[in-house]
């Protein structure tokens, strides 16, 4: 298949496109390749990607309402992936309408491209911010979503109702997947992990929020991946038992669905900075601060319903992934 794919040169974006690559797919990648963190690791990324003659790159925003046009209408892509957004809780305290040009204007952008090419499905990333303030844990897919904590979270939840829009009104397939806590090798700068693991090697202490009284369902990069693979192969579908007297807010009588998608063994913060310690052999230096604005105590995945649609369920335990992880970093960064 031709994929068009956003966020080519993200941490998620790019690991999916090796291996869409790899099992023959056309990618086509898009990315801004803005500074919102280290621009010099996207271009790394970009660089694995472009080792690729299937591989091809637009540098574009996806705010860009004409070049995203015309770059559906010359590529005509079979499906999408959309992975570009304005990512992280706490920039968007400060820089809100970063998030409203790349993930609401953005996400318009890609909904008409896909409605004016005939476009056969749009898997998009949402995330498990939508939760908001929801306590009851594990999160599931039929519950409210109505109460986000962040202008981030807002945004992930508006593409979800922005998806589903399209998928009844032009019946255009849509599935949005809800990342719980990504983390491995090629991640963000501004994530705990690639936080942590700079300032111990580095001999420095690191942050610890909520003074350390938070719990993160940690899903490695791996099972993200296939998930989004077996998920763009499968096309949602109208749901036979959507009840429109008492809606789910998991199904519906559109071609769309959302599934929660992570690792669905909640692990508390400390014993993932233990397993980081494990793998380093550095006893981290804790600097316990209170819990920051826009932020959540604790969450958990139920991926009962992705299991059911694709037969995968991630597995990855957090001692493997953080070992990876920091495998990754020493050899990328040349430092012990």
């Amino acid at each position: 298949m031709k994929i068009l794919l956003t966020g080519a040169a993200g941490f998620i974006g790019m690991h999916t496109a090796l291996r869409l690559l790899d099992r023959g797919d056309v990618v086509v990648g898009v990315d801004n390749l803005n500074d919102y963190y280290d621009v010099s690791l996207k271009e790394a990324r970009l660089a694995r990607l472009q080792a690729h003659s299937r591989f091809s790159f637009r540098r574009l925003s996806v705010e860009d309402r004409e070049a995203m046009a015309a770059v559906f209408l010359q590529e005509q892509p079979q499906r999408v992936i959309h992975l570009a957004a304005q990512a992280g809780v706490r920039y968007s305290l400060t820089n809100p309408h970063a998030y409203i040009d790349a993930n609401l204007q953005g996400f318009i952008n890609i909904l008409e491209g896909c409605r004016h090419n005939e476009v056969e499905h749009l898997a998009y990333a949402s995330s498990s911010s939508v939760y908001g303030g929801n306590t009851a844990l594990p999160f599931s897919e039929h519950q409210n979503v109505d109460h986000p904590v962040s202008l981030y979270a807002a945004t992930k939840k508006a593409n979800e109702l922005m998806a589903h829009t399209y998928s009844h009104l032009f019946q255009l397939p849509t599935t949005g997947l809800r990342f719980f806590t990504v983390y491995g090798p090629w991640g963000r700068p501004d994530m705990a992990l690639f936080l942590f693991t700079r300032a111990m090697l580095a001999g420095r202490p690191i942050d610890i929020f909520n003074n350390g009284q938070m719990v993160r369902d940690f899903t490695y990069i791996d099972d993200i991946v296939e998930g989004i693979i077996r998920v763009i192969d499968k096309p949602a579908v109208p749901s036979d038992s959507f009840d429109a007297v008492q809606p789910d807010p998991s199904t519906s009588n559109a071609p769309y669905r959302v599934f929660n998608i992570g690792n669905s063994q909640p692990t508390p913060l400390m014993e993932y900075i233990h397993a980081l310690e494990q793998a380093t052999g550095i006893e981290a230096n804790k600097n316990f601060l209170p819990m920051q604005p826009g932020d959540v105590a604790a969450t958990s995945a139920d991926t009962s319903e992705l299991d059911a649609w694709i037969g995968f369920k991630p597995n990855t335990s957090v001692r493997v992934g953080v070992r990876r992880f920091v495998e990754w970093y020493r050899k990328h960064y040349n430092t012990q």
